[in-house]
């Protein structure tokens, strides 16, 4: 189970765009990892919309975006353009990532052809790579702005 105060797992996947990101290359930097059901969905929408429309005031406090979700980088690709997202959407389709991070109920089926159980998870993770805070409820349309509250709320 990952934790407040953990380390946060490192891992490499691709992008929309096939680079390799390596989460630990992040150091230095406040990153929101967000993991997300499914690329083109409404609320999976809103959630990176809400991201996008706020990617100004996130860069603004140097803090690194990061979506993942089971979908194949071509599929990143089109949601990227579809809504001109600015920031990298991980690939997962192995659901490695996934399974690390535990972002799935265990209750419900979840198999690598099957994405029913993923749950919508945050988390933000600081300079030296600590998971500071998880969001385990996500108010899709607001997300980047209740990111933006709590980075702010616990640098105090």
């Amino acid at each position: 189970m990952v934790n407040v105060g953990d380390k946060a797992p490192d891992f490499t996947a691709f992008d929309q765009n096939s680079n390799e990101i390596k989460l630990s290359s992040f150091l230095g930097k406040k990153v929101v990892l967000y993991f997300y059901p499914k690329d083109d969905t409404p609320g999976c929408t809103k959630e990176a919309c809400s991201f996008r429309d706020n990617f100004d005031e996130l860069k603004k406090f140097d803090i690194v975006v990061l979506g993942v979700s089971a979908d194949t980088t071509e599929s990143h690709k089109k949601f990227e353009k579809k809504y001109s997202l600015q920031f990298s959407l991980l690939s997962d389709k192995n659901k490695e990532i996934i399974k690390l991070y535990e972002v799935f109920d265990k209750k419900k089926t979840f198999s690598l052809e099957n994405i029913l159980g993923l749950v919508r998870t945050t988390f933000l993770i600081d300079e030296e790579g600590t998971i500071i805070y998880i969001f385990n409820k996500v108010k899709t349309d607001i997300h980047a702005q209740e990111v933006l509250e709590k980075f702010n709320s616990l640098k105090k």
